[in-house]
């Protein structure tokens, strides 16, 4: 089924991957609502982006996605503003290296309420409104490799990843009787910020494909997964890593171990 209004709801896209997706779905077309918690300024810059360059329209909310009692009305109002959701990508969320005997209570409620309880209530929610109005909706969970691979200092991140992974293939079973594709994209280690440009300057040198990843990459697979290309392909991950976790690869970013050799 063709839609002629295409329309996506992005969490977290004020900036890094959320925002390269949200403006390369406007560029494919879509309408775009998005959410983001007190970012004001480049939340705006990200709506101005998507309006003046693609002409499309572009909702904006801001939200504390760890209030997850919040998450109903945040629904209500991007299905009121755009007419309806036929994909949703959820993409907010923080991660941290900490150690499990050293984590605070607060802490961890944060990372699970965020990484994990958000994408499964906006996965309910969007899931039942995708099945009323009887479209083939697709829905994209961000993960990460970290999903995959045990680093210490990362049993909260890394389970929460691997949950949401795993709760993507369920979801993908339930759904698929409507036509409702479920997919996870699972990024590697992302240049977000150009804070950090030497760190993953040398750090790229050691992934197989010799370099870092950058938001796009991951915009580029949610783009295909969501598209008509995609259409036999529901309940898997797609890895977005340069072949970061491959069998045999460094732990580390240190000039004198890794994959690349000189």
């Amino acid at each position: 089924m063709q839609m002629e209004q295409k329309t996506a709801l992005v969490t977290g896209a004020s900036r890094g991957i959320g925002k390269q997706v949200a403006i390369r779905l406007a560029e494919e077309g879509y309408d775009i609502a998005f959410c983001h918690f007190q970012d004001e300024q480049r939340a705006k810059q990200t709506k101005q982006q998507i309006q003046e360059q693609f002409n499309r329209r572009c909702f904006v909310f801001n939200v504390d996605l760890r209030q997850t009692n919040l998450l109903a009305t945040l629904v209500k109002e991007v299905i009121s503003n755009l007419g309806s959701i036929h994909t949703l990508v959820n993409n907010a969320g923080i991660t941290i290296f900490h150690p499990i005997t050293e984590m605070e209570i607060d802490e961890l409620d944060h990372l699970i309420n965020l990484d994990l309880k958000a994408p499964l209530t906006l996965m309910s929610l969007i899931g039942q409104h995708m099945k009323e109005c009887h479209f083939p909706g697709n829905i994209i969970n961000i993960t990460s490799t970290r999903a995959e691979r045990a680093y210490p200092d990362d049993a909260v991140y890394g389970a929460v990843k691997a949950g949401l992974r795993r709760a993507t293939e369920s979801v993908a079973l339930e759904l698929s009787d409507y036509g409702i594709r479920v997919n996870c994209v699972a990024p590697g280690a992302i240049q977000v910020y150009s804070s950090r440009d030497e760190y993953y300057q040398n750090f790229g040198q050691k992934v197989p494909l010799a370099r870092a990843g950058q938001p796009n990459d991951v915009a580029e697979a949610v783009c295909f997964l969501v598209s008509e290309r995609a259409s036999y392909i529901t309940g898997t991950t797609v890895r977005v890593d340069g072949g970061l976790i491959l069998p045999g690869m460094p732990e580390t970013s240190d000039k004198q171990s890794g994959w690349k050799q000189d």
